[in-house]
This record gives structure tokens, C-alpha cells and sequence, in this order.
């Protein structure tokens, strides 16, 4: 493990009364997962799946707490060479999605908030009865108190810098098969001031990935790295049907500013090259990486790109140790590393055992 000068939640501004909304490279309590089980779409290549979650479990539980919600914990056991800061909670899922389905944290000026959102599986696209109803299910495991909202929102569709500025995608956010009742970006912003304390929402109207089940989530496409950094999928082939879509979403990133009207520092991030199953090119997508205490985690997906991808993770983030992950079965169920996590901020102590 570094040794690494981490950022606490008291450098950063509160806001809304204050109500504030962590970012992802602020210290952290321990990370969620849904493991892999025979009645969800893992089923055709269980084992496999089942592999790559337990790969990033080992890798989470190095640095901080790894908190498994699973249908039966002695089999998703046997799947782990150790358990040393692993935890685990009973609770059969439709899935395993655990970034759209699970508990959203805040921070206010008496602690943390565990937020349960609705989920309804990317616009009711599957079935979601099961996954919207875990947060509530498996609530004790929370030190925080629950606050229930009927507004539909995946943590994979918002990005904070933890000053009070989100960064999401138009596509996904303002999508009428999320939430019909707010007819515009406006409408959506005044829910994220009051749940989350957002102060000014950054909105992307462009850029997608092939085979993305979730209408362009933000996490697929560009990332907080810190306060300043943005990280983001460049496309420079122009016979790829990303070209101009990703192109005009790196143009519209160079437009915006922070909190204080300063322009990011914008970090391409490679492509991929293709990459099919079944007939079907899969969202394969470097952006989908996840920031723990000591280290980054990374997916790679067996291309050639991977070693470029992990080079750049290696300059933006030189206090932390930089990981690659397989995630070439991940991808085939249509999404990738950051999609099957969430965090949970350092104020947020886990009681499950």
C-alpha cells in the first residue's frame, strides 16, 4: 500500500445549507460491489464473471473496506483467495450494477446522508424490482441515516468535483424515460440542488459509446480526476462512428469552466479498438475506472491501447498506485469497472460483518 497525503471532506466548500456531494478522489470508507450470481445475465459465463469481480474485491480490500452484497455468502467465498477487509451482506439481486443502484452519499454539516434514489434499469430497459429495493434492504449496513427520494438517478450518470459543480450528460439526465415530470436541464437542476447541493451543473450533449445500455452515462465518457482535471475518450479515427460524436464532445468540455470560470485541464484518453461479441461491438471504454484511497483502478480489455491508457492514469494520479483490470467479460454484459462499484465516503462507517 502507499503512503499517500490523502484530501479530506474538510478542505472542500459546503453548500445548500450545507449539503455537499464528495467527489470520488476524496478519502473514502470502503466500496460497494453485487457479486455475480446464476439467476442474473452472468449466468452463460458465471465463472468468468465471477473471476474478474473477485480480481477487483482483492484489489479494493489492499486499500480500504470491500463491502460484497451477494445471494450466498459461502459461494462467493469460495471465489476469494482471502477475506481479509471483505465484508458481505445477503440480498439477491437482478443484477449487479451496483454504481446505478446503490446508495448515492452527501455530506452535510451534521454528517453524511445515505441517499436511495429510484433505479429503474436505465428507462426500464430490465427488469430493476430487486436492485431498487437493496438499499433499503441492506440499510443497516450503513452508519449514516436513509433518505428515500422517488427521483430517478444512477450514480454512473453524475460526476462532482466536490465543490458544488456535477458533470453529466444531457442524453442520460434530462432523458424522459428517467423523469417525465421534469420537462427540461432547469427542471433536473433544481432536484440536484436539493438532494445533492449541486451548484452549477455541467451538461454534455454530445458523445456515446456502441452497445451502452445506459443513454451516455457520464462515467463511460469523462471524469474528474481532481478539482481541475478532466479526463476524457478521444476518438482519432475518422472511419470509427465515434469520430464526430466524440469529437464534438471534446469541443464542448473545452467550453467549460469551474465554479470560479476557469477553463479544466482536459486529458485525452484513448480508444480501443473494436471490439465485438456475439456479432455486437461492446462500450469498451478506459473512462470507466475507479479512484480508491491509495490506488486507480483500471480496466483494460486485452488491446493494444491498454499499456497507453495505464501510462497516462500513471501521470494523473503519482500518489496512487495505478492497477489494471481485465474486464473483457464485464463489457459483454454492456458495461465495465466503475459500472460494478460505488463508493462511500470516509464519514460513512460499514457495520456489516
Amino acid at each position: 500500500m502507499l503512503n499517500v497525503e490523502l484530501k479530506g471532506t474538510s478542505k472542500y466548500m459546503q453548500t445548500n445549507n450545507g449539503l455537499r456531494l464528495p467527489a470520488e478522489f476524496e478519502l473514502q470508507s470502503f466500496v460497494q460491489l453485487i457479486f455475480p450470481h446464476a439467476q442474473s445475465d452472468w449466468a452463460p459465463y458465471l465463472d468468468e464473471a465471477c473471476r474478474t469481480f473477485a480480481s477487483i474485491a482483492a484489489a479494493i480490500a489492499r486499500y480500504q473496506s470491500c463491502l460484497i452484497v451477494c445471494d450466498d455468502i459461502e459461494r462467493v467465498k469460495n471465489h476469494l483467495c482471502a477475506t481479509a477487509n471483505i465484508y458481505f451482506s445477503t440480498y439477491l439481486t437482478n443484477d449487479t450494477w451496483a454504481r446505478d443502484c446503490s446508495a448515492i452519499s452527501t455530506e452535510t454539516g451534521n454528517g453524511c446522508i445515505v441517499n436511495d434514489f429510484a433505479f429503474t434499469a436505465w428507462g426500464g430497459k430490465f427488469e430493476a424490482d430487486k436492485d431498487n429495493a437493496m438499499t433499503k434492504a441492506i440499510a443497516s449496513c450503513y452508519s449514516a441515516p436513509l433518505q428515500s427520494h422517488d427521483f430517478i438517478l444512477e450514480g454512473g450518470a453524475i460526476e462532482s468535483d466536490g465543490r458544488g459543480t456535477l458533470l453529466t450528460t444531457a442524453q442520460c439526465l434530462a432523458n424522459p424515460n428517467r423523469n417525465a415530470a421534469c420537462r427540461s436541464e432547469a427542471d433536473v437542476e433544481k432536484v440536484l440542488h436539493g438532494t445533492l447541493g449541486i451548484q452549477k451543473t455541467l451538461w454534455l450533449h454530445h458523445g456515446y459509446l456502441a452497445g451502452d445500455d445506459t443513454d451516455s452515462h457520464i462515467d463511460t465518457l469523462a471524469r474528474f480526476c481532481d478539482e481541475r482535471t478532466i479526463c476524457y475518450v478521444q476518438c482519432n479515427d475518422p472511419d470509427d462512428e465515434h469520430y464526430e460524436a466524440l469529437g464534438a464532445m471534446e469541443r464542448e468540455l473545452a467550453t467549460f469552466t469551474d465554479r470560479d470560470g476557469a477553463p479544466y485541464r482536459l486529458v485525452p484518453l484513448p480508444m480501443t479498438g473494436p471490439i465485438y461479441y456475439d456479432g455486437e461491438r461492446l462500450p469498451a471504454t478506459y473512462a470507466n475506472f475507479l479512484i480508491l484511497n491509495g490506488a486507480v483502478l483500471v480496466p483494460t480489455y486485452n488491446d493494444p491501447h491498454d499499456e497507453e491508457a495505464l501510462g497516462i492514469f500513471r501521470d494523473l494520479f503519482p500518489d496512487r498506485e495505478v492497477i489494471g483490470i481485465d474486464c473483457s467479460v464485464l463489457i459483454r454484459q454492456h458495461g465495465s469497472l466503475h459500472c460494478v462499484t460505488m463508493q462511500f465516503p470516509a464519514c460513512i462507517t460499514l457495520r456489516c460483518y
